[in-house]
């Protein structure tokens, strides 16, 4: 018999407005030309060997993929991210459930970062009904339109809204779709289910995002650059809401880490970024290089000169390009993230820094070469 679940339709959803909320975009969001704190003479070093790697990698055609933890998006850093891509400096972006939540968050509030502790103890925590309805629904709908996970809240923000499609329409694609699309025809039927349950108008269902100019996943919405989500089951306060559906995770997730691998197999001569991301980014990096190299070796090549810089908080002396994997008796080893990229060829470098002073001082960096 399957275990007994929790019946999220008994939760006590409360209105998002009434959530006491700590960061507020339009007062904390960090300018592209502010300085960035100091850097020590290695920061420094390693700053303009990246900004020569990224211009080279673009002059050539090559990705330049920017992955990120959710503390990017919350630290204000969306002005930053933003102007990466307008200007054509990054290829491709990724980020976690979380980053995506706050994102959104931003733009539909101008607000976002609950007492976590607080929220816990009254039984409150990620249980509010914008947050998850909205969410899970642009989620749902991607699913049945094929987008992935970041494009489909994207898109929402973008146009502030998401189309219904009318049920009798959903209910003839399941028939038409399963015998040649059966996947499809899932996603139909998902969203047909979802439509009864919660008695939704077919048409334009209007969600007004009045700060979406301080959106990423907008924004590379509408300049067709991939802005990838990569969740977990469980992870992100989404999964709290009885709208969330886990086929349709399932799908718009798949979707994005196979687009996410699509732009590491042009990762030869390319730049990979990493900030923050203490584990979905080594994981993901990981298995998109493997199926990446399995594809590239049918034809007999390999990527070799990929540049790869992991930024995060934690200190560490050791040199992980000249000296490779650190012995286990050295803290070293134990930041698991800069072991799994030094195992994966290339050219790896890490920079302990704050990831607001890593990006303003590596656009910075990139739009001074450019004048010069």
């Amino acid at each position: 018999m399957p275990y007994p679940k929790l019946d999220r339709d008994r939760l006590s959803i409360k209105k998002l407005v009434d959530r006491k909320n700590k960061v507020y975009i339009e007062k904390d969001h960090v300018p592209v030309d502010q300085k960035p704190a100091h850097l020590s003479e290695l920061g420094v070093s390693l700053i303009e060997k990246t900004a020569a790697r990224i211009m080279s990698a673009r002059k050539g055609g090559h990705s330049r993929m920017l992955t990120f933890g959710a503390h990017t998006i919350k630290n204000g850093m969306a002005p930053t991210l933003i102007a990466l891509m307008e200007e054509g400096w990054v290829t491709h972006l990724s980020t976690n459930g979380a980053g995506i939540i706050h994102d959104w968050e931003f733009a539909f509030q101008g607000k976002s970062s609950e007492d976590v502790r607080e929220n816990v103890e009254l039984g409150q925590f990620g249980i509010w009904d914008h947050t998850g309805y909205n969410i899970n629904l642009a989620l749902i709908v991607g699913a049945y339109e094929g987008l992935g996970y970041g494009e489909s809240v994207g898109k929402m923000i973008s146009l502030e809204g998401l189309q219904i499609p009318a049920l009798a329409a959903l209910n003839e694609e399941v028939v038409r779709n399963l015998p040649t699309n059966a996947d499809h025809a899932a996603a139909s039927a998902d969203l047909a289910g979802v439509i009864q349950k919660y008695n939704l108008t077919p048409g334009f269902l209007s969600i007004p995002h009045p700060f979406k100019h301080y959106s990423v996943q907008a924004r590379a919405f509408e300049l067709g650059i991939p802005f990838t989500g990569h969740p977990m089951f469980g992870h992100d306060i989404i999964y709290n809401h009885p709208m969330n559906h886990g086929a349709a995770i399932g799908r718009v997730a798949q979707n994005d880490f196979l687009s996410f691998a699509h732009s590491v197999q042009n990762l030869e001569h390319g730049v990979y970024m990493s900030i923050g991301s203490a584990v979905m980014s080594p994981m993901i990096f990981e298995k998109a290089l493997s199926m990446s190299q399995n594809l590239i070796i049918q034809q007999n090549g390999h990527i070799d000169n990929h540049y790869m810089l992991i930024v995060d908080l934690a200190k560490s002396d050791w040199d992980w390009q000249s000296k490779g994997e650190p012995p286990m008796d050295n803290p070293a080893y134990y930041l698991r993230y800069c072991k799994t990229f030094q195992r994966m060829g290339g050219e790896m470098h890490y920079l302990t820094a704050d990831n607001r002073d890593f990006l303003l001082a590596i656009y910075q960096k990139l739009t001074e070469n450019k004048r010069g």
